[in-house]
């Protein structure tokens, strides 16, 4: 894991550790919320739904037996 990855692993663990664990999932789907908004600011609406679709193939693939 790079430096980076960790330290955004660092904060994500944080603020999820403060929160009750019925709040948890809440708090992941506003932040993918979020994060999918900015990366539409940063990089472009093409990029950000890149991102967005590789986040679905990589969740719809974990899904499966």
């Amino acid at each position: 894991m790079t430096w980076a990855s960790e330290d955004a692993a660092a904060v994500v663990a944080g603020a999820l550790s403060r929160r009750r664990p019925r709040e948890r999932p809440q708090f992941l789907r506003e932040l993918l919320a979020h994060a999918a908004a900015g990366l539409v600011v940063i990089e472009g609406d093409r990029e950000a739904a890149e991102s967005v679709y590789r986040l679905a193939d990589a969740v719809a693939i974990r899904g499966q037996p």
